[in-house]
């Protein structure tokens, strides 16, 4: 008997069905958390422009916005069109945006060294460095020996410091070695010239002759506004530092005008094993705190007046006070990137106030990072921004769930007494530094290879001092300093800075208080974050499916190949890896930076001068010869030893003999010569079964950008016109900072 009936649907078209069905139920729920969406879609295209091997121009760019614009305006009123087109154009306007901030901070910057030479200009920023000179970023004037397209818009050199102080916006001349801001220490690692041209700065280096004042006439006007600032600032940590000498003084300055060169480099690194090192740097914690504390004392002392209190929104007026007092501390401390981001995110949550909107909320988050994503798309590969919200994030979406649960809990509580006011101090202390230490934990073993095992302990102890002594004790001197009585205040808070340094070197100082991390892959990295973005910005249950991600990244951290040969940028640091995958150098003084920064990328916490022991190398006047997995490398130092080492070994770094390395021409043989390290900077070299060798520099990882234009005369390679997947730690920031006078 045959059926006449309608077919049946099939059963694979029925289950896609449902599977739609409840995709389009669950994002109906998250309807109102799509926003949170906008950034990271934003970002994504940022992040895009940057792996880039080749600079794109500027109207395909441009096309492709306008292309998805007109897609989203024919697409349906669906919700599912109106987020896929959505994503579209942010991600779109993303890649746009950083295309147009590359071309409008564009300004000369040096292809080679020069010098010395004569240099004039305007000073912007001095920074002391008690133990280097003086650190100046000058706005340039004039160049000896240079047309006048080919001058830098700014400098930065080092200086031995000046018998009169120097000041923002002095005229000077001095004579100076420079050279272009240095590329990346190893293949991968943060480029120190793609920040450099962000900031438009276009060479680096180091005086050769003291500063002298002149006198040259048409100032910057940029320049006429912040130069009163920037003297306001050196007077402010000037008193600072005559009311609290030392250590103690350095640190309080800091916490107030945010410079922190005078600080030591041992309490920089007790800051930074005890997980402490964000108390030193201004950012979110200090601006709230600031911000927090004229708020509350606006607002008590309005509600001293009942006539006020009971007829305006005192709360408000309040706001409004904080946020005027936040920007003025923003001025004051430096204007400094995480700063502002703090003071973005501060003004926002009191505009939410002022239109009786919830202040703590991810919608402002979220906002806050649109708009400095907007203004700054270069924020999004700088760690200060990454780390920042991504513990302002956690923090926040950890605040909604709680509350959330204690609104479900219909048991009446009784009244605080003293004991549960505290216990709730302390609990929610560790609540937010477990939360946070969470969050940014693959940022911090992402970028700088650490992962500090105490720091709850360390914050436990010191952010409530620093909380209720220090920085209240900081706001009242800044109010005392016009009368001439700061002393009192800045006492008191150098006892809250000592016991905050003291808790720093105690903590760093136990056993096991750092764990050194090897550099993970990109994609571990990424799959987290994915992760905890999932799990952060959804609500319903779904939400607990960013652990799956989070897991996964965690899962691959650990599979990153490492190196086996580095070559530095200039030839006078070779690092093998030999048994037991230790690493051993051949290094001299300059090439010390380079060295760190392999070692953290190993997760290496030996000491530099154990490294450079140079063991398993055999050295004599000519070169030096070493074995790893087989190979025999030879590093020649003389023109004398090349045609014997070309003959003999399997890889030879010729960076003592720029002349000869055409003379070796054998199959099978890797040469990298002085030549080749000047073009394509440090090399990094994988050895494979048999005679297979794998090289990556790092040229082929920063691409044909116009940050890392290449030098006149440089051998060129093949076309990077591709998209890759950046190397781990491409994106990192540095914990330290190269010295730029070599």
């Amino acid at each position: 008997m045959t059926r006449t009936g309608g077919a049946a649907p099939a059963p694979t078209a029925s289950f896609a069905r449902r599977v739609l069905d409840a995709i389009a139920v669950w994002l109906d729920a998250e309807q109102d958390r799509l926003f949170l969406w906008l950034p990271v879609a934003l970002g994504a295209g940022i992040a895009v422009y940057f792996v880039l091997a080749a600079e794109p121009l500027l109207w395909p760019a441009l096309t492709a916005l306008v292309a998805v614009l007109v897609m989203r305006r024919v697409a349906g009123d669906s919700l599912a069109a109106m987020i896929a087109t959505g994503a579209l154009v942010a991600t779109a306007g993303g890649f746009a945006l950083a295309k147009l901030r590359t071309e409008t901070v564009r300004a000369p910057v040096l292809t080679r060294a020069i010098g010395p030479v004569i240099v004039e200009g305007w000073i912007e920023i001095v920074e002391a460095r008690p133990e280097r000179g003086e650190r100046i970023t000058l706005r340039v004037h004039r160049i000896e020996g240079l047309p006048p397209e080919s001058w830098p818009a700014r400098i930065r050199v080092r200086a031995t410091k000046s018998e009169s102080p120097l000041g923002a916006g002095d005229a000077v001349r001095f004579r100076a070695l420079l050279s272009p801001p240095p590329g990346p220490a190893l293949p991968g690692d943060h480029d120190f010239a793609r920040q450099a041209w962000f900031l438009g700065i276009g060479a680096v280096g180091s005086t050769r002759s003291a500063p002298e004042r002149i006198a040259i006439e048409g100032m910057p006007w940029s320049l006429r506004w912040r130069a009163p600032i920037e003297r306001l600032r050196q007077a402010i940590g000037a008193r600072v530092q005559a009311a609290l000498p030392g250590e103690t003084g350095a640190i309080a300055a800091a916490l107030i005008t945010g410079e922190r060169g005078a600080i030591s480099d041992a309490t920089n690194e007790a800051y930074r094993d005890s997980g402490l090192l964000h108390i030193l740097s201004i950012s979110g914690l200090h601006m709230t705190i600031m911000a927090g504390a004229v708020f509350l004392a606006v607002r008590f002392l309005l509600a001293l007046w009942p006539a006020l209190a009971l007829r305006f929104e005192i709360k408000k007026w309040a706001a409004v006070a904080a946020a005027i007092g936040a920007l003025a501390y923003l001025l004051i401390s430096g204007s400094a990137f995480p700063a502002v981001r703090s003071y973005i995110m501060i003004s926002i949550m009191f505009l939410a106030i002022l239109l009786d909107r919830p202040a703590l909320a991810l919608r402002n988050v979220a906002l806050a990072a649109l708009v400095i994503l907007v203004i700054w798309p270069e924020s999004l590969i700088d760690v200060s921004f990454q780390m920042s919200f991504a513990a302002v994030l956690g923090l926040v979406a950890a605040y909604e769930l709680i509350r959330t649960r204690e609104a479900e809990r219909t048991v009446e509580r009784s009244g605080r007494s003293l004991w549960r006011t505290i216990g709730l101090m302390i609990g929610g202390i560790l609540v937010s530094t477990l939360v946070v230490s969470i969050t940014v934990a693959p940022f911090a073993a992402y970028h700088f290879h650490k992962s500090q095992q105490y720091a709850m302990l360390a914050n436990l102890i010191a952010v409530p001092i620093c909380n209720l002594l220090v920085m209240p004790m900081a706001l009242a001197a800044l109010v005392a300093m016009p009368f001439g009585l700061e002393a009192p205040p800045l006492w008191l808070m150098g006892l809250g800075i000592d016991a905050m340094t003291w808790t720093a070197y105690k903590v760093a100082a136990l056993p096991g208080a750092v764990t050194r991390i090897p550099a993970i892959p990109t994609a571990a990295f990424a799959l987290m974050v994915i992760g905890g973005l999932w799990t952060c910005l959804w609500q319903t249950r779904l939400r607990w499916l960013g652990v799956v991600p989070f897991l996964a990244g965690l899962g691959i951290a650990p599979f990153r190949q490492a190196p086996d040969v580095y070559v530095g940028r200039e030839g006078n640091l070779v690092v093998v890896r030999g048994e037991g995958r230790l690493l051993t150098a051949l290094a001299d003084r300059r090439a010390m930076f380079e060295l760190g920064r392999i070692l953290e990328h190993d997760g290496d916490g030996r000491r530099l001068e154990d490294v450079t022991a140079a063991r398993g190398f055999r050295c004599d006047w000519s070169g030096c010869i070493v074995t790893v997995r087989e190979r025999r490398i030879a590093v020649v130092r003389h023109a004398a030893a090349a045609l014997e080492d070309c003959r003999t070994a399997d890889i030879v770094v010729m960076a003592g003999s720029p002349g000869r390395d055409g003379a070796c021409r054998r199959p099978g043989l890797v040469t990298i010569s002085a030549r080749e390290l000047a073009a394509f900077g440090p090399h990094a070299l994988y050895l494979g079964t048999g005679n297979a060798v794998r090289t990556e520099t790092a040229a082929d990882w920063r691409g044909v950008r116009p940050w890392s234009t290449p030098r006149p005369g440089a051998p060129v390679r093949g076309p990077l016109a591709t998209i890759r997947a950046p190397a781990a730690g491409r994106l990192a920031e540095p914990s330290v900072e190269p010295d730029h006078d070599r």
